[in-house]
């Protein structure tokens, strides 16, 4: 973990010292950097870019605890992929019917997202690949969880999570389930991933759907 002065200045700075950290990727065989949408992928792309890598993105949704719906009782991704945090399910009591309607509302996002920013486009090959999955940050982790899932299921050769800033607890819970765990600040107590951007304001599907068209623009976005 590298020391960093915070807060990060937005999303770009972020990726661009993130990508600082990471330049010994660049070169590596099958290289594919993935981005949470939406606030990951303006950090995903200065990333991408600096390691001459595909951009594309692995489609996750938390899931908001209803009332509280910035705290993460789990969290869903592509292929059927659900992972829970316990803890949190545990001490609100809530109901497994709770969550299956809640995952159903999550999962309807998903599809759209899925069409708005992919249209025909199928998802990347995973498979035998140096993945790199991308957020502006972890709280919880729980999404990172459900990403990292989703991509082992298709058997990459590496897999790489890469955060600007996270929580001591959520990087506990991920670095066992992956290959490198690239995080630039862990500061305690850690008060949300917004508290350490100057300017954190929300990601739009028009952006998403920009950087994605630079990325193939620029002639890395042939995915394998």
């Amino acid at each position: 973990m590298t020391a960093m002065q915070l807060p990060f200045a937005d999303r770009t700075s972020a990726g661009r010292q993130l990508a600082d950290a990471m330049r010994g990727y660049r070169g590596r065989q099958n290289l594919l950097v993935l981005a949470l949408p939406r606030g990951g992928v303006p950090v995903a792309a200065e990333v991408a870019r600096a390691l001459d890598a595909p951009l594309d993105l692995m489609l996750v949704r938390k899931l908001g605890v209803p009332g509280q719906p910035e705290l993460a009782m789990g969290a869903i991704a592509t292929g059927g992929v659900q992972v829970l945090n316990p803890d949190i399910v545990r001490a609100l009591g809530i109901s497994e019917g709770t969550i299956d309607r809640v995952a159903a509302q999550e999962g309807r996002e998903l599809d759209r997202r899925a069409h708005a920013y992919r249209g025909d486009r199928p998802p990347p090959a995973l498979r035998d690949a140096c993945v790199i999955l991308i957020d502006d940050g972890l709280a919880t982790g729980a999404t990172m969880r459900a990403a990292v899932a989703a991509a082992r299921a298709h058997h990459p050769a590496t897999l790489v999570v890469a955060v600007p800033v996270a929580s001591a607890d959520a990087l506990d819970l991920i670095e066992p389930t992956v290959d490198d765990l690239v995080c630039l600040a862990a500061p305690e107590p850690f008060l949300g991933v917004g508290r350490w951007y100057a300017a954190f304001p929300q990601t739009s599907d028009a952006e998403v759907r920009a950087l994605l068209a630079e990325a193939i623009g620029r002639g890395n976005g042939d995915l394998p």
